[in-house]
C-alpha cells in the first residue's frame, strides 16, 4: 500500500546566492521546501540548486523584468524570504556617499517591495502564505556611521509593519526577521569596500557572533508554524551583544 505524499511546497529566497539566503534556502529544503533560489550570480544559485534539489533563477530585485521573469516563473508561493539587500559605507551623514545611500534603500527596500508586490498573486493561490523579510537591529538602533543603512532596515520594519495591516484578513502573514552582528563571507567585507581587515576588526574579540546559519535555522521554524500563528517579529543577536554600542569583547 503507499501513502500519499503530502503536496510540495514552495519557497522563494531572494538573495540566495551567499550568506543568510543561501543557508535559509538550505534550511527550507531541510523542512521539505521546494526551494527558487534567487540572485544574480547564476553560477552561485545553481550550485545551491543542484545541492537542495531546488530550482535556481537568475533575479535582480532592482529591476522589474527580471523580478516578473521570476513571478512568472513561480505560480504559487508558500514561503517568500526576502533577504536580498546590503550594506556600503560608514560614513557620517554629513559626509555621506548620497549614491550609496540610494543603493542602499533600492536594493533593502524597493527590492523588497518590487518582489513582494509580484508575488502576493502566488502567496495568495497558496492559500497560507508567509512573508519572511530579513531586517536587522538596524532597524531599530541608530549608530555613528550607519545612517544610510539604519535608515533602510527602518524602513523595512515599517513597511513589514504596514504590510501586515494591509493584508489583514488574507491568508499571508508577515514576519520581521531582525539578526544583529551576523559573521558571514560578504556583508562586512562588501561594506567595507573589499577591506579584509577592517571587516575582521567588526568581529574582533567576540565570542561566537551568529552565524548565517542561526539566522536560517530561525526563519525556517517561522516559516513552519501553525497556520494561525504570526511571528509578527524576531529580533536575534549573539550573547555577546546586548546592544549597537555593548558588544563583549575579549
Amino acid at each position: 500500500m503507499t501513502h500519499e505524499q503530502a503536496p510540495s511546497r514552495t519557497a522563494v529566497v531572494t538573495g540566495a546566492s551567499s550568506g543568510i539566503g543561501a543557508a535559509s534556502a538550505r534550511a527550507l529544503a531541510a523542512q521539505g521546501f521546494q526551494v527558487v533560489c534567487a540572485a544574480r550570480r547564476t553560477e552561485r544559485i545553481e550550485e545551491l540548486a543542484a545541492e537542495i534539489g531546488g530550482t535556481a533563477l537568475t533575479c535582480d530585485v532592482n529591476d522589474a523584468d527580471s523580478v516578473a521573469a521570476l513571478a512568472a516563473a513561480v505560480p504559487v508561493c508558500h514561503v517568500l524570504v526576502n533577504n536580498a539587500g546590503g550594506a556600503v559605507g560608514t560614513d557620517r551623514v554629513e559626509d555621506a556617499d548620497i549614491e550609496g545611500w540610494r543603493w542602499m534603500y533600492e536594493v533593502n527596500v524597493l527590492g523588497l517591495v518590487r518582489v513582494t508586490q509580484a508575488l502576493l498573486p502566488a502567496l495568495r493561490a497558496s492559500g497560507d502564505g508567509v512573508i519572511v523579510n530579513v531586517g536587522s537591529t538596524a532597524g531599530r538602533w541608530a549608530y555613528e556611521g550607519g545612517g544610510g543603512y539604519t535608515s533602510a532596515k527602518h524602513a523595512v520594519k515599517v513597511v513589514s509593519e504596514t504590510l501586515r495591516l494591509e493584508l489583514n484578513g488574507e491568508p499571508i502573514r508577515i514576519t520581521e526577521v531582525a539578526p544583529g552582528m551576523v559573521r558571514t563571507d560578504e556583508f562586512s567585507v562588501k561594506r567595507f569596500g573589499g577591506d579584509q581587515a577592517k571587516a575582521d576588526a567588526v568581529y574582533a574579540g567576540v565570542d561566537h557572533p551568529l552565524l548565517a546559519e542561526d539566522v536560517a535555522d530561525a526563519i525556517a521554524w517561522v516559516a513552519t508554524r501553525p497556520s494561525h500563528v504570526d511571528i509578527d517579529e524576531l529580533v536575534i543577536k549573539p550573547r555577546a551583544q546586548a546592544a549597537a554600542h555593548k558588544v563583549h569583547r575579549t
